[in-house]
């Protein structure tokens, strides 16, 4: 009787373990984005004493289904249970295999890193070779960290420039791109940083309209009415207006609208580009501008902004899902100035560009470079010494 008394009791204790783990695992799954539902996870918290680091990959998984909020509860988890773990062993390869999985969140699989990166520094350290081509744009950054850093070590300037084309092929965010063109320009080596990185440098402009009362934003003038606004001449704020080419050559695609229309207030102008695809894509359309702006492609409103002049004008200040189709597709940009005379309100400009979801410039304009690159980053990476991981901002 006993016996069965103590088999009974010890399968409870099984269940009781399952179930609370499931439990708090749904309550963070049933998060609100407010908060609806912190009470559930609070009173399902105390299996946390149940579960051991062999459930951490469990953990890790469940954030695949988290929002924000939910992300947060689970790193938290994930800390606890390894306290209470004290020396039990951490299951390095499950944890690897999550960070190497692509069908993982990206942030799921970062967490992953940085969790191993603090419990097994070697070995999260062993896989940042791996991200250089990664589409979680947190881990790539780390590939090409270590990327610049080694290039920066090499004595022979051939093999140095080899390297930093090699990083600038596969970089995507602002900062660095602008670190591997800055080391290659010192070693001699002449770079389009524009073309790099796909900014739309000419544009066919008209302007001004009249934003007097910044009443222009919502008004829809002939242009963003027409199906092919170039086609016809448009009636403006001083009489007929026509098209005019507008380029520029800033290091970072900027179009300073100042220069063809001059430093005026309360108007708008419309800014028009025709992209060529090769193929009907999924893309990303990034814009910067301090300015209020709206953007069309193929007639089609995308976003739009009704602010004026807070901070600065950035790359990638806004980055929207759009699409693609192939062969011409129109781009329509209205950006707006207000009446403000202040000096920090005198700027009137944007800057343009699309690339695929991982940030790669469509059409990539430094795909031969990786092509044809000979440079083994592996090697670089077996014969230099270890370069500290970045820790996300």
């Amino acid at each position: 009787m006993m016996i069965k008394f103590s088999f009974i009791f010890l399968c409870g204790i099984t269940l009781h373990s399952l179930w609370g783990k499931d439990n708090l695992l749904e309550a963070i799954a049933q998060l609100g984005p407010k908060g609806g539902g912190n009470e559930d996870v609070v009173k399902h918290w105390i299996s946390l004493k149940q579960m051991s680091s062999a459930d951490i990959p469990i953990l890790l998984k469940a954030m695949n289904q988290a929002n924000d909020l939910g992300d947060n509860w689970i790193r938290a988890a994930l800390f606890e249970i390894l306290e209470n773990s004290g020396e039990n062993a951490l299951p390095e390869d499950e944890i690897v295999k999550i960070i190497k999985d692509h069908q993982n969140e990206g942030s799921t699989r970062r967490t992953a890193f940085d969790f191993l990166l603090s419990h097994s520094s070697q070995v999260a350290q062993s896989l940042v070779p791996t991200f250089i081509d990664d589409p979680e744009p947190t881990l790539r950054r780390e590939g090409v960290h270590l990327l610049l850093e080694q290039a920066k070590a090499l004595e022979k300037k051939d093999q140095s420039v080899e390297a930093y084309e090699y990083a600038l092929g596969k970089a995507r965010d602002v900062d660095q791109i602008e670190k591997a063109c800055d080391s290659l320009e010192e070693l001699g080596k002449s770079i389009d940083l524009p073309k790099v990185m796909g900014f739309i440098t000419t544009w066919e402009v008209i302007g001004p309209f009249d934003n007097n009362l910044r009443k222009g934003f919502g008004k829809a003038f002939t242009p963003e009415k027409e199906a092919n606004p170039r086609s016809i001449n448009h009636e403006g704020k001083n009489g007929l207006l026509k098209w005019q080419t507008s380029s520029t050559a800033d290091r970072l695609g900027l179009l300073d609208l100042n220069q063809p229309f001059g430093h005026i207030k309360e108007v708008l102008c419309y800014a028009y580009h025709e992209f060529e695809a090769s193929m009907d894509q999924s893309v990303h359309f990034r814009i910067g501008s301090k300015n209020a702006w709206k953007l069309w492609v193929n007639n089609e409103l995308i976003f739009a902004r009704d602010e004026y002049h807070r901070g600065g004008t950035r790359v990638d200040q806004f980055v929207l899902d759009g699409r693609l189709k192939k062969g011409k597709n129109k781009i329509l940009v209205k950006v707006c100035q207000n009446e403000q005379t202040e000096s920090w309100t005198k700027q009137w400009e944007f800057c343009f560009r699309v690339t695929d979801k991982s940030g790669t410039p469509i059409p990539s304009p430094y795909v031969n470079i990786i092509s044809s690159s000979n440079f083994n980053f592996l090697y670089a990476f077996l014969i230099l010494p270890p370069v500290p991981v970045l820790r996300p901002v």
